[in-house]
């Protein structure tokens, strides 16, 4: 994609850190390792410039979204991500809340490894330069478009590296600078189901 894009993040779509998902819950799967930022205060009005931004953050933690698509084999356009919900699948939060005080977003570097072997890497700068401008776009955007974020929504960086697919049985962890690690494992069965 030459331009970001935007989607919604379910209640449904959120997967604690360290378990285990269903493979066959996703069509195409990828992984990409985030900054996921849990806003303190609404972004409804004034500029909504990176300092606004950086006042509104109550705090960040690493993430993995897990991305999927319903476009046969990722061939997709900039129009097939709207479409698409901006290829959102999934996403995973860890549990080492930062405020930004103690957290440099555009000073993190990532390192994502499936299976044990390292799978990407990149940083914060990765981000549009800067992941608080991500988040800025993103409040301007949502404005415009009639639904401003509000106080406790989470909002997902973008990718601080490049994005890898997944299958079933693999172990995906990603440890980012200043926020520890966050983890998820791709099963065959749902968690206690049985099958």
């Amino acid at each position: 994609m030459s331009q970001p894009d935007l989607g919604v993040l379910f209640d449904d779509m959120m997967i604690v850190d360290g378990t285990t998902v269903d493979a066959r819950t996703f069509l195409q799967p990828r992984v990409e390792a985030e900054i996921a930022f849990v806003l303190g205060d609404d972004l409804v009005s004034g500029p909504l410039d990176r300092s606004q931004i950086r006042g509104a953050l109550d705090h960040a933690v690493a993430a993995i979204e897990i991305c999927d698509s319903r476009v046969a084999a990722w061939d997709i356009t900039f129009g097939d991500t709207v479409a698409d919900n901006a290829s959102a699948g999934a996403f995973v939060l860890g549990v080492a809340p930062r405020s930004l005080a103690d957290f440099d977003p555009v000073a993190a570097t990532m390192s994502m490894t499936i299976d044990g072997a390292e799978a990407s890497t990149g940083s914060g700068a990765a981000c549009l330069g800067d992941p608080l401008e991500a988040v800025a776009w993103l409040a301007r955007n949502s404005r415009e478009l009639g639904e401003p974020l509000r106080a406790g929504e989470i909002v997902l960086s973008g990718a601080l590296g490049p994005m890898r697919p997944v299958a079933a049985g693999a172990h995906v962890t990603a440890d980012i600078t200043g926020l520890g690690t966050v983890s998820v494992r791709f099963g065959t069965t749902k968690e206690g189901d049985g099958s």
